[in-house]
Order: C-alpha cells, then structure tokens, then sequence
C-alpha cells in the first residue's frame, strides 16, 4: 500500500500565492488592462508553477530514496522511475 505524502505549510503557500497570482491575472483581464501587464502576471505564475512542482518532485525522490533506505527489499528501480518520470511530467 502507498504510504500518503504529507506536503509542509510552504508548498500550500505556494499553491496560495499562486492562486492569487492567476485571480490576479483574471481581474486584470475582466477589467481590460493593458496585454503586457496581463501576460506579465500570467508569465509570473506559469513560473510560480513550474517552481512548486519541482519542489514538489524534488521532495517526492527525497521521500522515495528514504523508503528505499528503510525497506531494502523494494524495488529501487521502480521507485527511481517514477521520481524520472514526474520529473519529466513537470517540465
């Protein structure tokens, strides 16, 4: 059975900011500011998500090496596949 992962409080402030970051953008939008400025914002939290999900990865692999420490028997190839591949996934 998969153990569930717990994110820390600044991953959930970063899913937070990154929220008010496209509410942001849609207010923009809806009140029909300039193209630049819009794209500005969206740019910023295309890169705030891109950031949270490689931390997000990141963590995961660090989790993954740690259970495999813990339980020699598990299948370390596996494990290190799918961190690869959620690596691969957030790009």
């Amino acid at each position: 059975m998969e153990e569930q992962t717990v994110y820390d409080k600044a991953v959930i402030n970063r899913i937070n900011r990154l929220q008010g970051q496209i509410n942001g953008a849609l207010k923009m939008i809806e009140e029909g500011k300039d193209c630049k400025d819009v794209v500005t914002q969206l740019s910023a939290a295309k890169s705030a998500l891109n950031r949270t999900m490689n931390v997000i990865v990141s963590e995961n692999l660090v989790q993954c090496v740690r259970e495999t420490m813990n339980n020699p028997d598990e299948d370390t190839d596996e494990l290190v596949k799918e961190a690869v591949e959620l690596l691969n996934k957030s790009r």
